[in-house]
């Protein structure tokens, strides 16, 4: 933003004191989220070495999330957002302490990790579009791009705090005790939300059935094509590409002989790069080009996925997935800002809520596919042609870039977010949020077009 400096227009949603409550309870928990995954991750792999049932832990607990993320999402738009939020957050934080009280006993058995998985997933199911749907409602329009990215920030260096102090602790204590840490770190959350002075008006007492809504919800993401493709992306990237953290365990034990603690350090690494991508997105003063920006963050993931299959050693492996991490966030939270400003208003729960299927829904079947394919071909092989199709679905993405540009253009000036070319002369550097702006050659978007 013209007259900031770098650090006001990094973090100009701060001013917000909504979001600052919220960003803060979110850091110590997600932190806390970080731990209790790299931990599950190496208690399934120890308890039974294989690379299968990680696979379906993993399964386990994000099919919920493919499932009932849509319901989610109706839910998110008929009702409080925060009050959805205190719900889901308590009982996630009473599943990770009976997840602890089952590890440190020295009871606990793979059934139990699947059980309590699946809970978990239910949560997350209601808790992942009603979070994407709060974040919007906590800052100005102008803000909104930078809180996301913000947020994906937040989430990112979580990411290397968390998985780092769970190596060390699994090493020493146990995976018990950052189940533990996981359950206290939700208190942070919870008071944050407690803290809040949000307003929520505008919901209905008087609701269709939640079969209507859905079909709502599809009627309007099916005839809306710079939605509906970006969806589709992103869901090929959660079947083929998110999948490849399910196997990190095996790329730690059997292809660099480290242990949890090599575990973490991989799992640091990929948020570290994730971190650096959020804050690149943060520090970006216009959404000019952003089109673009998710095409070459999907294709350089894909391809440091596959080298980092192929990456013969430990340190190589660890620079490759900085390069991953980037890609991955660069793209999401780019998606993740496309998605909520050309969502209308009144679905845009249930929008966020196919954003949350396509990653972290269609990962289950990725987990269990690529898992069953890891223990007859090799991890390896099996990560490399998931980063390769996520390659080449980039492309795809490409190829249809201009007709997705046509399409959004009007939909966005309708809405009066970004000013009309045509209008005052000073309109002429409007930041088009789709991708940069139209050329002066393209024809007007036919209705044909915007419809697919």
């Amino acid at each position: 933003m013209p007259g900031l400096s770098f650090t006001a227009s990094l973090g100009r949603s701060l001013r917000h004191r909504n979001y600052r409550l919220y960003l803060t309870g979110q850091l110590v928990s997600v932190c806390g989220t970080w731990m209790q995954q790299v931990a599950l991750s190496w208690l399934v792999y120890r308890l039974t070495g294989s690379a299968a049932l990680l696979g379906a832990v993993g399964f386990a607990s994000q099919i919920p999330i493919f499932a009932l993320s849509p319901i989610g999402g109706v839910v998110s738009d008929r009702y409080s957002c925060r009050r959805i939020l205190l719900l889901t957050q308590s009982l996630a934080l009473v599943q990770a302490l009976l997840l602890a009280a089952l590890t440190i006993t020295g009871h606990v058995q793979v059934y139990h990790l699947l059980l309590l998985g699946t809970v978990l997933g239910v949560v997350y199911a209601f808790d992942m579009p009603a979070r994407q749907t709060l974040v919007n409602r906590l800052v100005s329009v102008e803000d909104l791009p930078n809180a996301i990215a913000l947020n994906s920030s937040m989430i990112n260096a979580a990411r290397i705090i968390g998985p780092s102090l769970a190596g060390i602790l699994v090493a020493v204590l146990g995976e018990g005790f950052c189940f533990l840490l996981n359950a206290v770190s939700y208190l942070a959350v919870l008071w944050a939300l407690l803290a809040m002075d949000v307003s929520e008006s505008g919901r209905h007492t008087h609701h269709p059935s939640i079969a209507h809504a859905l079909a709502e919800g599809v009627r309007y993401i099916a005839g809306d094509a710079p939605i509906r493709t970006l969806l589709i992306l992103l869901g090929t990237f959660g079947l083929l590409g998110m999948p490849y953290t399910t196997l990190m365990p095996v790329f730690a034990a059997k292809v660099h002989n480290g242990g949890a603690d090599a575990l973490g350090v991989m799992m640091g690494a990929v948020g570290l790069g994730a971190l650096t991508g959020a804050l690149f997105l943060a520090r970006r003063a216009e959404l000019r080009g952003i089109g673009k920006v998710i095409v070459a963050a999907a294709v350089g993931f894909g391809l440091g996925v596959m080298a980092f299959a192929a990456a013969p050693v430990f340190s190589l492996s660890l620079a490759v997935l900085l390069v991953v991490g980037f890609c991955w966030m660069v793209l999401i939270a780019a998606a993740n800002t496309v998605l909520q400003a050309l969502a209308a208003e009144r679905v845009r729960g249930r929008v966020m809520s196919v954003f949350s299927m396509s990653l972290v829904g269609m990962a289950p079947f990725g987990s269990l596919i690529m898992g069953l394919l890891a223990d007859r071909f090799g991890a390896p092989i099996v990560v490399a042609v998931g980063g390769g199709s996520c390659a080449v679905a980039g492309l795809w993405y490409a190829r249809l870039l201009p007709r997705i540009r046509a399409a959004a253009l009007p939909v966005l000036i309708e809405r009066g977010i970004i000013p009309d070319p045509s209008g005052p002369a000073e309109t002429s550097d409007a930041a088009v949020i789709a991708v940069e702006e139209t050329e002066p050659s393209d024809p007007a978007p036919r209705e044909s077009d915007r419809l697919g």
